[in-house]
């Protein structure tokens, strides 16, 4: 007893905290864990951390050079002396090549954070979309748990009546099969729930993927009128993609605007102090001194000749400015194809009502009760069964449908008030 009362305690604990470990998941929870803890993005955002301390970076004025030389001129052997020299080099920009290093990166940095917004445009739509697609899966599972469960009662009955003689044995295998048929696919259903949920984990961050949290809520639609001219505009306004399009043409003209600046000569000023020490030979002695010049370095810039830099430029501004008008007809098409998807899947909903619900369950019901009383064969019964299970399917699928396209006409027109 003094050991099976141990093991018998560490069960239950075990079982409690497999209990207390489960929680019911929210779509609100989940998309806002999505928004905080998504690994992935909080990857990306160190993009924009990067590009701002990058646009302080070309804030920097060029450092200037420190020169330090000695030299001996045969000090021991001639006794000419020796000097010593200190001075100061430095590069003063002209062009304005400093301003344009600046606003170059700070283009960039509004094109980093431009393009970290579009991540997570597209994220949250993918996120809307795991979690609704989750839901059906959760429907299907209950939809083929009830048919087992169903189809499970019948062949035991059916094995039952066998045995009494009151009906044929193919007819008890018959069913018996179908309820094993039934019970396949409801463990396909439940694997791909526990996937479905995975993925969800993944998308909030979760470190423990596998969890046998459950899922809040029904896969319902409440079907919203859209107008398409409003849609467009609300894209084309909206939309960080374009957005990012129009920062990458700025930054082209930025890059331009820093060749050309690149191209003025830059001026090398220079100053200094020497120390020469006494010359005591006798051929030709000099007393100590000291000396202060300055000088101006001039480049020769021969290389502005080759302006192959400038029309290099240019013609990145040009690509820029077509990628751009790219970004904006593909928004226009993405917005209209999403727009008629959406249609579409509303009318197809449009088709299922409570009543064929109710209707299909009826009939099964009506067939199972008439069955069990041999006034139809079984396969009516079946036939009854799989076109209520194929119904209820049809169903929760041209709701997904309907959600789903939905999420991706709010992804296309740049708007997001799915709650």
């Amino acid at each position: 007893m003094k050991t099976i009362i141990p093991l018998t305690a560490l069960l239950l604990l075990s079982a409690t905290a497999t209990v207390l470990s489960a929680q019911t998941m929210t779509y609100a929870s989940f998309m806002q864990n999505v928004k905080e803890k998504n690994i992935q993005y909080f990857a990306e955002k160190y993009n924009t951390d990067i590009a701002k301390a990058t646009a302080e970076a070309a804030k920097v004025f060029p450092d200037p050079d420190l020169v330090l030389s000695a030299a001996d001129n045969q000090e021991r052997s001639l006794q000419m002396g020796y000097n010593f020299d200190a001075g100061l080099e430095y590069t003063l920009e002209l062009g304005g090549k400093r301003k344009a290093r600046i606003r170059l990166a700070q283009s960039e940095a509004e094109l980093t954070a431009a393009l970290v917004q579009d991540y997570f445009r597209n994220l949250q739509a993918d996120a809307a979309s795991a979690w609704f697609t989750a839901l059906y899966q959760k429907e299907l599972v209950e939809i083929k748990q009830s048919s087992c469960a169903q189809m499970s009662a019948l062949a035991r009955a059916d094995s039952l009546r066998f045995t009494l003689g009151a009906i044929m044995e193919i007819d008890a295998l018959q069913s018996k099969l179908e309820a094993g048929s039934l019970l396949n696919d409801l463990i396909q259903s439940e694997a791909d729930l526990q996937n479905a949920v995975i993925q969800l984990h993944l998308l909030q961050g979760s470190e423990q993927l596998q969890s046998t949290d459950s899922l809040a809520g029904k896969l319902t639609f409440t079907k919203r009128t859209f107008l398409l001219p409003d849609l467009m505009e609300t894209a084309l306004n909206n939309r960080a993609d374009l957005q990012a399009a129009l920062k990458s043409t700025e930054v082209s003209r930025r890059n331009l605007q820093l060749s050309k600046a690149n191209r003025a000569i830059d001026l090398g000023l220079s100053a200094g102090i020497s120390y020469n020490a006494e010359v005591r030979n006798e051929i030709a002695p000099a007393p100590m001194f000291r000396s202060i010049g300055a000088g101006i370095s001039v480049p020769l810039k021969f290389s502005n000749a080759n302006k192959s830099e400038i029309r290099a430029g240019k013609l990145a501004v040009a690509q820029s400015e077509a990628a751009c008008q790219a970004a904006e007809q593909q928004i226009r098409a993405e917005v209209l194809q999403a727009f008629n998807q959406y249609t579409a899947a509303c009318r197809q909903a449009e088709q299922f009502d409570t009543a064929r619900l109710t209707d299909a369950e009826t009939v099964f019901r009506a067939k199972r009760y008439s069955y069990e009383r041999g006034e139809t064969s079984l396969l009516e019964v079946l036939a009854a069964r799989r076109t209520c299970n194929d119904i209820r399917e049809s169903h929760s699928q041209a709701i997904l449908n309907c959600l789903t396209a939905l999420v991706e006409l709010e992804r296309a027109s740049g708007v997001w008030d799915i709650e």
